[in-house]
């Protein structure tokens, strides 16, 4: 018995080593999802609220004394 689960267990082992990565089709889904996440933040960075209240915080940044 020990041995038939030893060897289930190596070929499970085989088997999952042999997916070494994703398909193409996986890489193109990756990359749609990655671009429009970064259209998204970009919209959200550069929206007028956003962009006043960064500029905000770097002129604070620049203004304070040591």
């Amino acid at each position: 018995m020990r041995q038939k689960a030893g060897l289930v267990w190596r070929r499970l082992r085989e088997r999952c080593r042999e997916d070494a990565g994703m398909v193409t089709s996986e890489y193109a889904m990756g990359i749609i999802a990655a671009v429009g996440f970064a259209l998204l933040l970009y919209e959200v960075v550069t929206s007028g609220q956003v962009k006043e209240e960064l500029q905000g915080i770097v002129k604070r940044a620049l203004s304070a004394h040591t």
